[in-house]
């Protein structure tokens, strides 16, 4: 199968397509089409056996937010449609969308299919998403809740197949190095500092543990912590707690050390308002360490609550004082809750089990 992917104008986002592009490389053909938004790189390079990387040289060389990309879209989806006229794909597979827009207008008169994923939905362009959903061939939501989401948007249920975020259980497994601790039982956020990711929650939540550290790894780079307005309200509040001494805020970390760091934790606490991928949660699940979890979005399908981890409504840092003190105190639930965890993420969110059921959705949008 020719598989054209069409990626969404966020960064990160690319690198969980790009993962995924791999694994589907090992039986058909991928192409992924960027904007370059980077003087790096060539414009057409192949990142591994059967995958492509085409990067379009419209707009600035930078990253642009989705809304930045505008202006440009016009031209990539003239670009897409020249290319595809000369090599085309067998089905698309938009992200976003910016990425939709550019997939509709580069297949028109193709007949090709068009598969969409969101990722969430975008209040402020519910009317495009819709037009966009029930255009497509087949959207692709990463979970229950969001596939509830676009069903509420108002896209036909039988257009929508749930195909979860994946996670790569080659880099984030149980055995593996362990980053340096002390004696102290650690608990580990990784993400962003901001207020709706969850960091403050489990700050409130320490005075509650007794002597428990609490290592916080996210947020902008380690040299500007101390001008970080988000860091600066952290450090306010541990020591507003007179938990100051507990707190230990690295700063953005290489994305290579977040396996040592997970499996240094006793637990890792993931507790944002909102959970789209609940990437967190299931990198800490493949570690087989065991995961506190704000019981929200993706995190509803992951995290088994008493199974493979357990959940807790946002923004409540005494119950998530209480479950960590049963899971920091009680050594075989910890050891029961990283074992299934990590069952669970091998068996349910490999890049190959999602790879999988990506190629029978594509399969079925071109019968």
């Amino acid at each position: 199968m020719n598989i054209a992917i069409v990626a969404s104008a966020e960064s990160n986002r690319r690198d969980r397509i790009l993962s995924v592009a791999r694994e589907l490389g090992r039986e058909h053909h991928v192409t992924v089409y960027s904007r370059r938004d980077s003087i790096e790189g060539k414009p057409k390079t192949r990142v591994a056996p059967g995958v492509t990387l085409e990067q379009i040289d419209v707009g600035p060389a930078q990253e642009l937010t989705a809304d930045g990309v505008v202006p440009y879209l016009n031209d990539v989806g003239e670009h897409l449609m020249r290319r595809w006229n000369q090599d085309r794909p067998d089905v698309i597979h938009a992200h976003s969308w910016t990425g939709g827009l550019v997939a509709v207008a580069g297949a028109n008169g193709l007949g090709v299919p068009v598969t969409q994923t969101f990722h969430t939905v975008d209040a402020s362009h519910k009317e495009l998403e819709l037009a966009l959903g029930r255009r497509a061939n087949a959207v692709i939501a990463g979970s229950g809740d969001e596939e509830s989401a676009l069903i509420r948007l108002g896209v036909p249920r039988n257009h929508i197949a749930v195909v979860p975020y994946g996670v790569d259980t080659e880099r984030f497994q149980r055995r593996g190095a362990v980053a340096t601790k002390g004696t102290r039982k650690r608990l580990l956020h990784v993400g962003p500092l901001t207020v709706d990711r969850g960091a403050d929650t489990i700050v409130r939540a320490l005075p509650g543990l007794g002597d428990v550290e609490l290592v916080i790894a996210g947020g902008p780079e380690p040299e500007d912590l101390d001008s970080d307005q988000d860091a600066r309200r952290l450090r306010a509040l541990a020591e507003q707690l007179e938990v100051a001494d507990q707190v230990t805020l690295l700063g953005q970390v290489k994305r290579s050390t977040v396996p040592k760091l997970m499996r240094s934790a006793d637990a890792v606490v993931s507790v944002p308002r909102e959970a789209v991928t609940g990437i967190v949660a299931l990198e800490a699940m493949a570690c087989g360490v065991p995961v506190i979890a704000s019981a929200v979005g993706a995190h509803l399908d992951s995290v088994i609550d008493g199974v493979t981890g357990l959940l807790v409504p946002p923004d409540r840092p005494a119950r998530t004082a209480r479950l960590a003190r049963e899971l920091l105190w009680d050594p075989t639930l910890r050891t029961a809750l990283g074992y299934a965890g990590a069952d669970r993420a091998r068996s349910r969110y490999s890049w190959e089990r999602v790879s999988q059921e990506l190629v029978r959705v594509y399969e079925a949008a071109c019968a």
